[in-house]
């Protein structure tokens, strides 16, 4: 045979290995991905268990490190630590009531340094320095060391927190984000929806000015009239600059920038409802307005005791403004407070319709809470229904237990789950309650019998059920009524998740979505932490 024969020959076996065995190694590697990600996963899923015989500092340094994806349910204000108020107190020039153990305005103009406090106050820069009105603040600031009395339920001392820390001046907000986003960073968080409520004294005023109109169409349209729509850029200003406060301390978009930045952070705006309801018609419509408006604010919320007179005086009113303006306003998302509430808290019809009339009327894609689920009318019914429209349930397992007394089998978690109801684990105010979202998924897998998966399905469900734009990175579930599981990605990014960055059709999905880029970022982290094992 010549050497041309030969070389003929050579290539033409070479050509013939490559058809027939290197699409079996290819298909080979493929199907070995996902083996390859069970194992890291059932690895995982036995150090969680590891972690729960050896005990709670075990089962937190195992739940510390994992993805937890995001935090929904967070009360700005409820989210710092007493610590951080007394501080800011003291550079704001406050006084601490000694008798209320809460902050209060100085009597005039600061002299040498210090500010004008009454008899019997003092200053709160001094705090610091009397170790024992500091620990009392902290106590009375949060449910630190609280025990229940005849004279303070857990509910009236978890609220009243709220008027004992408020006054400090509003520059501190950034700062707190700071807190809240490092905090979050230090955990494995990666989104957060912020409840925060700006200024809406403009808008209120020109309600009342205006006077109730039950129309709410043509209530808005006379509120647009009289120029409601002034106050959006002052408080796009607002966040503009608690935003640039933050990028300051976390020196984002600089070498060394800290972990807190990688957080990615939206607001919700939060609408005081106890409030007269010219009021809270104004804070419902500035909401719509603001969030059409500016996309850091990603929805809207109806917060304060769901138990308040006028909060139960006018649920169905509330519900009946935010029907109207959602008609208006589709593309506005809602999470509402409903449920909230134990029995003996408020008369038994009480309990009946809030989740449902949330869900039906107020086009709640979130509700925060949830607790009284079982005493709403046809309560199976309404669980079913829940599932089939995909709402999610905000989970506060400490905060429902210090509030409402309700833990355990005696909250509808497990419920929830077995209907097939999203649900994701949130803090509430993590500051007044002193924990983070670490804490509260070691208190579900102290409670429940939590697999691994379950908790990394709850993860998912915070990132799917925000209010990002884009589509998805997950395939819905087909019908409805199925379960949703967080499974099965998309055609585009099948057999993609196992990879640093995403090629092809879902790059482009990736690129197009903010919410199907922070569900990348999850996956990625789960991977990581996986391989951990």
């Amino acid at each position: 045979m010549s050497r041309a024969h030969c070389r003929q020959s050579f290539v033409f076996r070479l050509l013939l290995f490559c058809a027939l065995f290197l699409p079996l190694r290819t298909v080979f590697a493929q199907a070995a991905q996902p083996v390859r990600e069970v194992n890291a996963e059932a690895r995982a899923a036995r150090a969680l268990e590891e972690a729960r015989k050896q005990g709670p500092a075990a089962l937190r340094a195992f739940f510390y490190q994992m993805p937890k994806g995001a935090d929904l349910h967070v009360h700005l204000s409820g989210a710092v630590y007493a610590e951080s108020f007394i501080r800011a107190a003291g550079e704001d020039g406050l006084c601490v009531d000694t008798t209320s153990l809460a902050f209060v305005k100085p009597l005039g103009a600061a002299s040498h340094n210090a500010p004008a406090c009454k008899q019997g106050d003092v200053a709160a820069a001094s705090v610091p320095q009397d170790q024992k009105l500091y620990d009392a603040l902290i106590d009375s600031f949060s449910m630190r060391t609280f025990v229940p009395r005849t004279a303070e339920s857990g509910h009236d001392h978890f609220f009243n927190t709220f008027d004992k820390f408020g006054g400090t001046d509003k520059r501190h907000v950034g700062e707190w984000i700071d807190e809240v986003a490092t905090r979050a960073a230090a955990q494995n968080e990666q989104y957060l929806e912020l409840m925060e409520t700006p200024d809406f004294k403009p808008a209120a005023a020109l309600a009342i000015k205006a006077g109730f109109n039950p129309n709410f169409a043509q209530y808005r349209e006379q509120l647009l009239a009289q120029g409601f729509r002034d106050s959006i850029p002052g408080i796009r200003v607002y966040f503009d600059q608690i935003e640039a406060v933050r990028s300051e301390r976390e020196h984002c978009n600089q070498p060394g920038a800290a972990a807190g930045c990688r957080v990615e952070v939206r607001f919700i705006y939060q609408v005081l409802r106890g409030l007269p309801k010219e009021v809270v018609f104004a804070q419902i419509l500035l909401g719509f307005e603001l969030a059409s408006a500016d996309p850091r604010v990603v929805g809207l919320n109806l917060v304060q005791p769901e138990d308040c007179y006028v909060c139960m005086t006018d649920y169905r009113l509330h519900m009946q403004m935010i029907d109207a303006l959602h008609a208006l306003y589709p593309k506005v998302h809602i999470t509402l407070h409903a449920g909230e509430l134990e029995p003996g808290m408020v008369p038994p019809d009480g309990l009946t319709f809030h989740i449902r009339s949330a869900v039906e009327q107020g086009h709640a894609e979130r509700i925060g809470h949830g607790v009284d689920v079982m005493y709403e009318e046809k309560p199976y019914d309404l669980l079913k229904e829940m599932a089939n429209k995909r709402v999610m349930v905000e989970v506060n397992l400490t905060s429902n237990d210090v509030i409402l007394n309700i833990k355990g089998n005696s909250h509808p978690f497990m419920l929830y789950r077995k209907y097939g109801v999203p649900v994701a684990l949130s803090t509430d105010d993590e500051g007044v309650s002193r924990i983070d979202l670490t804490h509260e998924y070691m208190r579900a897998a102290d409670t429940y019998p939590l697999s691994y998966r379950d908790f990394k399905l709850m993860a998912r469900t915070g990132i799917e059920h925000s209010f990002l734009p884009g589509a998805s990175l997950w395939q819905t579930a087909t019908p409805a009524s199925n379960p949703e599981k967080l499974d099965q990605p998309v055609s585009q990014c099948r057999g993609q998740l196992v990879r640093d960055t995403p090629t092809g059709a879902c790059a482009t999905l990736v690129r197009s979505s903010e919410k199907a880029q922070q569900e990348w970022e999850l996956e990625h982290r789960f991977h990581t932490f996986e391989a951990s094992f």
